[in-house]
């Protein structure tokens, strides 16, 4: 697998995996990799991957450097060549060389046509593709493409532009909002140039077939959640729980990492389950880490691993969970439970795809989807410097919050149904039991209703009477405490608008630089810009 490998005074720093057609690199968020500093252009070069070779295309006004003198366009690569971009040197290598799977910087192809932008509980943001026709009989046109491959052509295409053309004149491949154009049956030509392979379109650049010509722009939609009536093994009858599953069920045919809130016992681990299982990544292994459940001087080699004798008790090199992860989900549950330190070099592994065992000094790149869940109010954590901001944009792209079982009473009686079909099969509840279960608060939320209704099957058997219930078994020094707010209220909005304001300013207007700050693809700042009214500051 060819790649580049970039490296800071002979450290390695991340790697860039390089695929047949066009690898953009450059400053901009639109480029494959994108590199921060004012030293790169905002598309700096561009690598051409060939069945004969890579050869780089040089687009920036700064200039490309291999091996120490400038290069122009078509320059072939070599193995071990050395290139210059800005303040940033990098290695070609023709060769895998051990690098078993992409980076951070090479998503796995996402399962639907979108990228989603921003979700939340009941409502999704998403970039999609759209055709507009510039010329020809349909000029003015314009078509969503709504599938992963869209054939265009004649009679039977999914665009339909003549019927003398063959159904599939050309191809277009649509991977997380990016379209991608196909050659087929007939000659195509992109921005003036014959398509002889799957070959990226950039925004404003033509399509021609014949007396046809059609742009590929990206489209912005919002659309509130449809209704399904579950989500792995969660179950819900209420409206808002069907519109939740629905929200989950588009969120996992993405790789974004998404962040799930909510009290303790809501089921968040059963909802991040289900987005594995539902996902592109369900062959892969799903990993759960309870980040409070481990002593803080062992969060470090449980996440990465470490080397043998990287410290006391490390009797031989060991993974951790990216490793045994890697082509699956990782969970990381109570990560509001995580140390700042640990933070941060989560952060790094999610911005990179780079994992460093403790001891060592090798970069690793499993390639792991991850998903965050936290019973704790993270934007109030950020505010008293608790929790990393930058690390809660990075999560938080794609939320949602798992209500309290008290917020969803008439869900109560099918979620009953299915812990005993699940746990005691021959157990039934009578409709006085089921009025008392309805009628009870659910401090410990559906983990506690699941050990209510076990202890009144082995104290009572497998007819559930309401004396048999046996609420609340445990006492508390004082009252309760009240649950934190959650994290997806008007509160929550204020905190993101100011945390987006301060990171413009921080960036001194530079969106995409403010992008970076906070965490998140300049697309997605951009969608909450518009929602704020923030775009014309």
């Amino acid at each position: 697998m060819a790649h580049l490998q970039f490296h800071d005074s002979g450290r390695p720093m991340f790697v860039q995996v390089l695929r047949p057609g066009r690898t953009m690199i450059g400053r901009s968020d639109t480029c494959d990799l994108a590199l921060p500093s004012d030293s790169v252009s905002r598309v700096h070069f561009v690598v051409d991957g060939k069945r004969d070779g890579y050869f780089v295309h040089d687009r920036s006004r700064h200039g490309t450097t291999i091996n120490g003198e400038r290069v122009g366009d078509g320059y072939e690569l070599k193995d071990g060549d050395e290139i210059s971009v800005g303040i940033y040197r990098a290695t070609f290598r023709s060769r895998d060389e051990g690098l078993r799977s992409p980076t951070a910087t090479i998503p796995v192809q996402a399962a639907v046509h979108e990228e989603l932008l921003a979700g939340a509980d009941d409502r999704i943001a998403a970039s999609r593709a759209v055709l507009r026709f510039v010329r020809g009989p349909h000029q003015g046109e314009s078509r969503t493409l709504l599938q992963a491959r869209t054939s265009v052509g004649g009679a039977g295409a999914t665009v339909e532009l003549e019927p003398k053309l063959p159904r599939g004149a050309v191809y277009l491949r649509v991977v997380r909002g990016r379209t991608m154009v196909e050659p087929g049956d007939v000659g195509a030509w992109l921005a003036g140039a014959r398509i002889r392979e799957i070959t990226p379109v950039l925004p404003g650049e033509e399509v021609r077939i014949g007396d046809h010509g059609f742009v590929v722009e990206p489209t912005t939609i919002e659309e509130e959640g449809r209704e399904v009536e579950a989500f792995g093994d969660m179950v819900g009858q209420t409206a808002a729980m069907r519109r939740l599953f629905a929200v989950l069920q588009r969120f996992a045919g993405h790789e974004a990492p998404v962040l799930l809130t909510g009290e303790s016992g809501t089921g968040k681990e059963l909802a991040a389950n289900g987005l594995h299982e539902a996902g592109p990544r369900f062959e892969g292994r799903f990993v759960a880490v309870n980040c409070a459940a481990i002593a803080d001087n062992l969060v470090e080699s449980e996440l990465f691993g470490h080397e043998k004798g990287a410290f006391t008790g490390a009797v031989a090199r060991a993974d951790g969970a990216f490793h045994h992860a890697d082509g699956g989900t990782l969970f990381l549950d109570e990560i509001g439970e995580m140390r700042l330190e640990v933070q941060a070099k989560l952060l790094r592994a999610l911005e990179s795809g780079e994992v460093r065992r403790v001891g060592s000094g090798a970069a690793e790149f499993p390639d792991v989807r991850v998903v965050a869940a936290t019973h704790r109010n993270l934007q109030e954590m950020v505010r008293r410097g608790t929790f990393r901001e930058d690390l809660y944009f990075r999560l938080a792209v794609l939320t949602v919050r798992l209500p309290s079982l008290k917020e969803r009473r008439d869900d109560i009686p099918v979620i009953a149904k299915a812990l005993l079909a699940r746990h005691h099969p021959t157990a039934r509840v009578s409709p006085e039991a089921m009025s008392a279960l309805q009628g009870y608060d659910w401090p410990g939320n559906i983990r506690e209703l699941r050990n209510v209704l076990t202890r009144a099957v082995v104290m009572g058997g497998d007819r559930i009477g309401a004396g048999d219930l046996q609420f609340n078994p445990w006492s508390f020094d004082g009252a309760r405490a009240a649950p934190e707010p959650p994290t997806t209220d008007s509160g929550g909005d204020d905190a993101e608008r100011k945390a987006i304001e301060q990171a413009l300013l921080d960036a001194n207007g530079n969106r995409t630089q403010a992008a970076r700050l906070l965490g998140i693809p300049r697309s997605s700042l951009l969608y909450k810009l518009n929602r704020y009214g923030l775009m014309r500051r």
